[in-house]
């Protein structure tokens, strides 16, 4: 996907961007091929495959939450690695209020560089695990309209993750590929503990047949349990299932 095609191709979705904002784009791609030279961001780098992989398939998420587009919205990227989906979302849509939460120091290094480079405002990044962000003495929990994740735990531990950050009456997003209608299912009872409802699985394929998607939204219908999250590392060691 060449960037006039991704330009294209988004404008077919009523995603409008300016000339400005094709330029971020290509000062983000820049950044993140010379950054990985040095350490592990992406296995994709071929332009084509970046704008059509990372860039395309991060704003798939408007087509989920298409408030993105008309309001501002209060969002966190769990685990972003190379600001995956969220500095594409915050470039086509400014307003946005990002928050990026990220494990590894150097990341968040390099993501510091592109919030420089981007000339962003009302963007936050965190060095730390989602458990701590998500913990009941924290000023993250429940503060989010939106909380996404890609590709970063199956649904039955990214939803202690990632729920107790969403404020009530929010979503999370959980950004699958084509296994996600049986994490649905192995996920149902770690989303009801933690106060979600499963609203749509929207299924869609990337052009060029890149792939397929799902985008699993989830509504947080009541305040989640103070146990929870747990301690860092109890989740993927322990995900919540229902007991027999």
């Amino acid at each position: 996907m060449t960037p006039e095609q991704f330009q294209a191709q988004l404008a077919a979705q009523g995603i409008t961007l300016t000339a400005a904002q094709m330029a971020q784009f290509h000062q983000y791609f820049e950044l993140l091929v010379t950054a990985n030279e040095k350490m592990n961001l992406t296995a994709i780098t071929a332009e084509g495959d970046v704008y059509l992989k990372h860039f395309f398939d991060s704003l798939t998420l408007a087509q989920a939450v298409p408030e993105l587009a008309a309001q501002t919205l209060t969002m966190m990227d769990v685990g972003s690695g190379a600001g995956l989906p969220g500095i594409p979302v915050k470039i086509a849509f400014p307003q946005t209020k990002l928050t990026i939460l990220d494990s590894l120091q150097k990341r968040i290094n390099f993501l510091n560089d592109v919030v420089g480079a981007l000339n962003f405002t009302d963007v936050a990044l965190i060095h730390g695990r989602a458990e701590d962000a998500g913990n009941k003495r924290s000023p993250q929990r429940e503060a989010f309209d939106l909380v996404t994740a890609r590709a970063v735990a199956p649904l039955n531990v990214l939803a202690e993750l990632t729920l107790p950050l969403v404020k009530v009456g929010g979503v999370f997003v959980a950004m699958k590929g084509s296994a996600a209608p049986a994490e649905i299912e192995t996920g149902a009872y770690a989303v009801a503990q933690l106060g979600g409802v499963l609203e749509k699985d929207l299924a869609l394929s990337l052009p060029a047949d890149a792939g397929e998607r799902h985008l699993l939204v989830y509504r947080k219908k009541r305040h989640t349990p103070k146990r929870y999250p747990r301690r860092a590392g109890v989740p993927h060691a322990e995900p919540l299932v229902q007991q027999s």
